[in-house]
């Protein structure tokens, strides 16, 4: 059964609100607004399959942990950005691209999925006694805290406290 297609009203002003976010983050959305929007339909549709906004030019598995990071905007991002001037599925771009002083290119993906086994060794080089607090650390911009738990909402980005990671631990 096939879901039905979002409406341009709502396309529409999730376009623009991510047009304002990402001119209030310091970030371009790429200036092809049909290709823009064709995207935001894809994150619209994402939310709507998966209670999230997966990116649409990736294979979402389905599940949040594991999909967390191609949560658009999804943590490769920046470093896309900087490397290829513009992220993964080209929604995000670089002064550059957004000036058209460069052309968009294709980007390589970076996102692999990570084993279990992975992730408890990456917990486990990242732990000290000596801390007060934990340092939580958002997966999209890099912003780093210590408290007892992550923000609300990233003071930078504007991801919800979901996107953190514990960063070191205090235990």
């Amino acid at each position: 059964m096939s879901r039905p297609k979002p409406e341009q009203i709502e396309i529409d002003v999730l376009f623009n609100k991510l047009h304002l976010d990402s001119k209030n983050g310091g970030y371009n959305l790429n200036a092809d607004s049909e290709f823009s929007k064709a995207l935001t339909e894809g994150l619209i549709i994402n939310e709507k399959r998966y209670g999230y906004q997966a990116c649409p030019c990736r294979l979402a598995s389905g599940l949040y942990e594991e999909d967390r990071d191609i949560i658009c905007p999804c943590i490769y991002r920046d470093q896309d950005i900087s490397e290829f001037g513009a992220c993964y599925c080209g929604l995000y771009v670089s002064d550059e691209i957004a000036d058209g002083k460069k052309k968009l290119k294709s980007i390589p993906d970076r996102h692999r999925p990570k084993s279990s086994a992975d992730a408890t060794q990456q917990q486990k080089t990242l732990t000290s006694k000596n801390l007060k607090y934990p340092v939580w650390r958002c997966t999209v911009c890099g912003y780093i805290c210590a408290r007892e738990n992550p923000p609300e909402k990233c003071p930078i980005c504007k991801v919800t406290k979901d996107r953190f990671e514990k960063f070191l631990d205090n235990i």
